[in-house]
């Protein structure tokens, strides 16, 4: 019928399709816009979704993606795959550098964490698998930006939060620091994330050459040798790329 009342799985639907990645983290208001669905019927569909950890909603009252979704998301066979043709390179760069080595993918104007190798000796990091953290303050995502389509870079220049007192947060600056990361072929960051470490990542490129995912370590502030570690990530995430099938593609 013409005027048949939309089903809860079409209203949950357009609710979770509010978000893409311009819009990464939404209002109730928002997510009412730009679904159209009635701001009661939204909050409370919401308020199940939260329950169900589908979405998460911050300090500021703002929603957005939860882990739920992302642990289903790593069931597709794109993603599994990337993280089981990363590992073996993963396990070699941890075992020639003892740090925290660290796979990302893009979701909207975040560096999603898909994969992890750390140690005793690798130093305490905020980083998880299936956290999603700032492009603009980490290494990985500094090279994901870097990478990213022009509406991606600007979306996140409007939004430089800071972090640490080292962190980016000039418009400015920041286009300079992607332009060196495409320059140089690598992402490094100081305490811009975390007080009292710094990190490294490199581009991860699909066979058609678009980048996919960047591979990152992180380590304390105190190791100086930092850039001297780059030909290790990037003979992994040549290992990496030359692994995958010849369909992948960008997987954010």
């Amino acid at each position: 019928m013409a005027n048949a009342r939309p089903s809860v799985t079409s209203r949950v639907l357009a609710l979770l399709s509010a978000f893409d990645e311009a819009h990464p983290s939404l209002t109730l208001s928002e997510l009412a816009r730009r679904s159209g669905l009635p701001l009661s019927t939204a909050h409370r569909l919401l308020a199940e979704l939260e329950a169900w950890h589908a979405v998460e909603r911050d300090a500021e009252g703002r929603y957005s993606i939860g882990r739920r979704l992302w642990q289903l998301g790593t069931l597709a066979p794109v993603q599994r795959e990337l993280r089981d043709l990363a590992m073996p390179s993963m396990q070699d760069v941890y075992e020639a550098t003892h740090e925290n080595v660290q796979l990302a993918v893009r979701q909207g104007s975040t560096a999603l964490y898909v994969e992890r190798i750390h140690g005793r000796r690798s130093v305490a990091v905020v980083t998880r698998v299936g956290r999603p953290l700032p492009l603009h303050a980490t290494g990985v995502g500094k090279v994901l930006l870097a990478h990213a389509d022009r509406e991606v870079v600007e979306a996140c220049l409007r939004s430089l939060g800071r972090m640490t007192r080292y962190t980016i947060t000039e418009p400015g600056r920041m286009e300079t620091e992607l332009h060196a990361v495409r320059t140089n072929g690598f992402a490094r960051t100081v305490e811009e994330m975390t007080l009292g470490t710094c990190s490294l990542a490199v581009p991860v490129r699909a066979p058609t050459g678009e980048v996919v995912a960047a591979l990152g370590l992180v380590t304390s502030t105190v190791r100086r040798d930092l850039v001297s570690l780059v030909p290790t990530l990037q003979v992994a995430a040549a290992a990496i790329s030359r692994a995958m099938p010849s369909g992948t593609s960008r997987l954010a």
